[in-house]
């Protein structure tokens, strides 16, 4: 076991399978003598040489482009786009190529790659470093999209995320990466995608969160159990495909959801789950799905950008608001 940060979780996941896998390559902008911009890859180009671990010139559609040439030849690329404002030039690649590989070729080829990138606001990172636009790449067929919020989380999802035969957008929260510590064992066992983790267990409002916004849900959750109130936190973690039928048996149990994301509000991934919630659990409510959310505009500059994002005493109040229905 090693105490270790989040970041620090993911660069042993990717240390273990370049060690145990040498279809496995990491590429990206600065990953390999830098060890990346928040030095996830730190030590890896020394360890596994200048072959495994490349650094590449600053072009995301090229990063992604060659990535997928790489898995669909039999290769495990890890693809690091430095921050989620820069991963827009690839949504081709990944939406005309990378998703479509297997449909294509009636699965005669498959796309075991990974597209890495840090994202979220609190950093006081200027303009395009704090976007939250993992609705996005849910909406896009053949992609699973998955977002740890803990560094137990981080690497055995990001083994299970470079195991997998198909492609995987994994989100990284940069705000949390360093933020705790958690005992890690380095024994290369992977986590399950695809399904939520139940952070707290409760039976009077069932509250859905994924990222670094799980910090700030705990602590609201926290001070409300001072109050009496027993919340059920979901950790939703995959993004695409979500596991409904824990959310729907969990709202089955309390009666009552509140969905906590930092991204905008419309389209966001919240309102697919409320849209889920009302068609199939419509008759277990006992009041209405609230949400508490970013807001429609572009996340602002750092003097303000906290009060873009949900809050502890916000999610307070929509959980209050939501069992005085």
């Amino acid at each position: 076991m090693a105490e270790v940060t989040l970041i620090d979780a993911l660069t042993m996941a990717m240390a273990w399978e370049l060690e145990h896998d040498p279809s496995v390559v990491v590429l990206g902008e600065d990953v390999g003598v830098n060890g990346g911009v928040f030095r996830a890859t730190a030590g890896l180009q020394k360890k596994f040489g200048v072959d495994r671990v490349q650094d590449t010139p600053l072009a995301e559609g090229m990063i992604a482009g060659i990535s997928i040439g790489m898995a669909a030849q039999g290769m495990r690329p890890i693809a690091e786009i430095q921050f989620m404002g820069f991963i827009y030039p690839t949504v081709d690649q990944i939406i005309n190529h990378a998703g479509r590989m297997r449909n294509r070729t009636r699965g005669r080829l498959t796309c075991p790659m990974v597209l890495r990138a840090p994202f979220g606001g609190g950093i006081h990172a200027p303009e395009h470093h704090s976007e939250s636009t993992e609705a996005m790449f849910a909406h896009m067929p053949g992609i699973r999209v998955v977002i740890p919020s803990s560094p137990t989380r981080a690497y055995g999802l990001l083994l299970a995320a470079i195991r997998d035969p198909d492609p995987v957008v994994f989100l990284e929260p940069k705000r949390i990466y360093r933020l705790n510590k958690q005992d890690v064992e380095d024994n290369g066992k992977a986590l399950p995608m695809d399904v939520c983790y139940i952070l707290r267990e409760g039976s009077d409002i069932t509250v859905v969160t994924w990222g670094a916004m799980t910090f700030e849900t705990l602590k609201a959750v926290d001070q409300l159990a001072r109050k009496g109130i027993r919340c059920e936190v979901i950790d939703l973690t995959t993004i695409s495909p979500i596991d409904y039928e824990t959310i729907l048996e969990s709202v089955q149990k309390t009666g009552r959801l509140v969905i906590v994301h930092e991204a905008a509000r419309t389209c966001g991934v919240g309102a697919e789950i409320a849209a889920i919630v009302a068609e199939k659990g419509i008759y277990d409510l006992q009041g209405p799905i609230r949400r508490v959310t970013g807001y429609d505009v572009v996340m602002p500059l750092f003097r303000r950008e906290m009060d873009y994002m949900p809050s502890v005493g916000k999610i307070i109040d929509v959980i209050q608001e939501s069992l005085e229905d």
